[in-house]
């Protein structure tokens, strides 16, 4: 699947991916730029190689340019999307968010002048999502995250891994079996050798990623880390407690495992958490939905939730019944009485596999224990 959300990606298209490569392709004599894209590049000081080849059919995207030169390379046929203005945030970014971009300066400010805080409340402004100038905004940045994603999974940290993903609700508190249990998959999944992803976010994400995270230190080291988060239980009422208590345990144990969450601005009362190393967050959470649940090679195990994680097992359900056998991935339900009780969802589940490819990947188990067990067997 194309992150980004490309139709149909072009073969006959170059990134030029910085400024390195650039020079690399003027160094071995191109004289055209026909299907070059490049995205987020300081080119000034290049005057005098864009001037020199042909730039019919390049694109630049939310490029910098010596003065004149975006003028002269228009009207030769290039195609500019300029820098945007007023907006808090990169559309053409190269690269995924990380917990210190996101919150940057955490430690000392309140959430609320965060550039994550600040671009979910341009996000919001009355009038900004049936605005031409916003969605565009919104959609290339979405776009290049996907791109970067793309990138991030292909050639970058996260590679060469399967991934499995841990959906469950954002209600688990820090302190709480839940909460525990979660993290306690999160750490066996990377342990086994698996990428952990979630949806980035508070609750049963932020536990699984924290697992993930810590999963290369003893175990004293993770219950050390839970006994400090228990001191904040949630992100309400004060998400500026919240993180700074996770970013204290991040100070306290930098460099851990790379894990990835995919969060979204459009539910802003959810606030991404610091223990994916790799955040791609976006603004359609349709988008970021699929993706999220795409890229889980290895499978998803689905914690206990609510409402989100239920439409999560039934979009994964969907993907699984039309697929083709050999993309099936294994959907591990865990919490018996939470799913056949509570919410339902496994007698409808096991109802719609019956007879299907999907019937023997589906799993109902009692501990974040089986749940391994199925995925890694």
């Amino acid at each position: 699947m194309n992150r980004s959300g490309a139709l149909n990606p072009s073969p006959r298209t170059l990134d030029v991916e910085s400024v390195v490569h650039f020079h690399q392709l003027v160094s071995a004599g191109a004289r055209s730029m026909n299907g070059w894209h490049a995205q987020s590049l300081d080119l000034r000081g290049r005057s005098q190689d864009l001037r020199a080849l042909d730039p019919q059919g390049a694109i630049f995207l939310g490029c910098t340019f010596d003065d004149g030169v975006e003028e002269s390379l228009r009207r030769r046929g290039a195609l500019i999307f300029p820098q945007l203005h007023k907006v808090p945030f990169n559309p053409y970014r190269s690269s995924v968010y990380t917990a210190n971009e996101l919150y940057e300066d955490i430690a000392s400010t309140e959430y609320e002048s965060t550039l994550d805080a600040r671009v979910y409340e341009w996000s919001i402004l009355p009038g900004q999502r049936g605005s031409l100038d916003a969605t565009l905004a919104a959609a290339l940045h979405d776009h290049a995250i996907g791109d970067a994603l793309d990138e991030l999974l292909d050639h970058g940290a996260l590679s060469g891994r399967k991934m499995v993903g841990v959906m469950g609700g954002h209600a688990a508190q820090r302190g709480t079996n839940a909460f525990a249990d979660a993290a306690r998959l999160g750490r066996l999944l990377a342990q086994a050798g698996f990428t952990v992803a979630t949806g980035g976010g508070p609750g049963a994400m932020e536990a699984a990623n924290l697992g993930a995270y810590l999963s290369g230190l003893p175990d004293a080291d993770s219950t050390a880390a839970l006994e400090s988060l228990a001191a904040v239980p949630g992100f309400r009422p004060s998400v500026t407690a919240w993180a700074r208590q996770a970013a204290a345990v991040v100070e306290r144990y930098p460099g851990g495992t790379p894990t990835l969450g995919i969060p979204t601005w459009f539910y802003g009362h959810e606030p991404p958490n610091l223990f994916a190393t790799h955040i791609a967050k976006y603004f359609a959470n349709a988008v970021r939905e699929a993706i999220l649940l795409e890229l889980c090679n290895g499978g998803i195990v689905f914690l206990p939730g609510a409402a989100g994680t239920v439409q999560e097992i039934f979009q994964d359900a969907c993907e699984n019944y039309y697929g083709a056998p050999e993309t099936i991935t294994p959907m591990v339900l865990v919490g018996r009485e939470h799913w056949e009780q509570t919410f339902p969802a496994w007698p409808m589940l096991r109802s719609l596999a019956a007879g299907k490819p999907m019937e023997d990947r589906i799993f109902l188990v009692d501990t974040v224990e089986d749940a391994l067990a199925v995925v890694v067997g």
